[in-house]
């Protein structure tokens, strides 16, 4: 039985980059990069809405005639009428599929086509079922599930596309409250966008002055980056048919490059970790949760292979 070609995805930028920025890092992914979907749109706070929505309607539209699918991410956290109503009207008035990122936009996309994010806890397929039953026909899993979990809801639901988060900083928390603007000495109303001086997260240490994790505006990420790609043949082979890049303040096409080509198979894993810390250097990677480690752990292939295969 042949084995069908996985799709890869590329997520919302996470980070608060300049609207010019923003804009031409998706031309060129548009122009350059071998991705079958791509979700934008703000995620992690609606203050940043303004840099980017000058030049929405432009970046679809050179992504669609680059035959990309794109999908429009809701806000992860909703707390505010004025963000109430960015949610009702971005599902009522947008042509695309739109991606929840936060329960209450379900009740809106109840019956419609969409997609789940990873910021929402699917942990089982119980719980996948029932987003299913509501109209979600892909489900991007979060990073913190292991590969057993993952290849269970594979086996049981067999014609659904699940994604799986193999690239980027895990998103492991949302807060009402900025940290970011408060470690720079500012206030979340009147933060300044001061998380623009760090377009890859602003790194903290611990007392003893290990790296620990990464502040994003009002998110919490983790300090190193997950990467998979030793992971990638044993997952497919289960049956995942999508996977997802979340972007970072690097070289994504190339990025997208050494996924595609480990996927097709074209590349051994350890020859594409090899180029990628080239792409994305200076930066720890890990894959523990998928291992049943701690997230920052890195487990070499050797049991990379082992553990994944459940």
């Amino acid at each position: 039985m042949e084995t069908k070609r996985a799709a890869l995805s590329l997520g919302p930028i996470y980070y608060l980059w300049d609207g010019p920025k923003w804009r031409d890092f998706y031309f060129r992914i548009a122009d350059e990069a071998d991705i079958d979907h791509v979700t934008l749109g703000e995620t992690v706070c609606s203050k940043r809405q303004h840099f980017s929505e000058p030049h929405i309607a432009d970046v679809i539209e050179r992504l669609e005639a680059a035959g990309k699918q794109v999908t429009l991410s809701t806000l992860a956290m909703v707390t505010l009428e004025r963000e109430s109503r960015h949610v009702r009207d971005l599902i009522r008035d947008s042509d695309q599929r739109v991606e929840a990122n936060d329960l209450s936009a379900l009740g809106l996309l109840k019956g419609r086509p969409h997609s789940i994010g990873p910021l929402v806890n699917v942990y089982n397929a119980a719980t996948a079922r029932v987003l299913a039953a509501r109209g979600a026909d892909v489900i991007c899993l979060p990073p913190e599930l292991p590969a057993v979990s993952i290849r269970q809801m594979l086996q049981a639901m067999p014609d659904f596309a699940f994604e799986l988060f193999a690239f980027g900083r895990m998103p492991l928390a949302i807060s009402a409250r900025c940290a970011h603007a408060r470690s720079k000495g500012l206030t979340k109303d009147n933060c300044q966008f001061i998380c623009g001086e760090d377009p890859d997260g602003l790194p903290l240490r611990t007392l003893d002055r290990q790296s620990f994790l990464v502040l994003n505006g009002v998110q919490t990420m983790s300090n190193s980056c997950v990467v998979l790609l030793n992971d990638l043949a044993a997952l497919t082979e289960a049956g995942l048919t999508r996977v997802r890049l979340s972007p970072q303040d690097c070289d994504m096409v190339r990025v997208a490059a050494l996924y595609r080509a480990t996927l097709d198979g074209r590349i051994e894993g350890e020859e594409a970790l090899r180029e990628l810390e080239k792409a994305y250097s200076g930066i720890g990677f890990s894959n523990g949760f998928l291992h049943q480690q701690e997230g920052a752990a890195w487990v070499a292939r050797a049991r990379s292979a082992t553990t994944a295969d459940g």
